[in-house]
């Protein structure tokens, strides 16, 4: 069973969010590592917040935090995701073997590709 997920995003709406909302939004929706690596990438900011709606939509999770759903970037470019909590649980009820995921942005907007593998 493949389960996939699909998020696109304008970059501005990250901006504007940060501008009215600062720390808390980031705290909101961003692990530490992901604040500590993008805070000043705005359009990383928003490929990761479509990446992780991506996510949540593959793991047909409701209620599940944004900060569960953790993107980084491995020293070859390529993002990585780990669960936690909620998210994690999810995925594992699935019996999900493996979960890939893409990200991409222009000027002006982000989106994320996510699939997930069942054993």
């Amino acid at each position: 069973m493949q389960l996939i997920g699909i998020d696109i995003i304008e970059i501005a709406r990250i901006k504007r969010a940060i501008t009215r909302h600062g720390e808390n939004f980031l705290k909101r929706v961003y692990t530490e590592p992901e604040i500590e690596l993008y805070r000043t990438k705005p359009a990383s900011l928003a490929a990761r917040f479509a990446g992780k709606e991506a996510v949540i939509k593959a793991l047909q999770t409701k209620g599940a935090s944004l900060r569960e759903i953790e993107i980084l970037s491995e020293p070859d470019g390529r993002p990585q995701v780990k669960l936690h909590s909620k998210a994690k649980r999810q995925a594992d009820d699935l019996g999900l073997a493996r979960l890939a995921i893409s990200l991409s942005h222009s000027r002006k907007y982000a989106i994320a590709f996510a699939i997930g593998e069942a054993k």
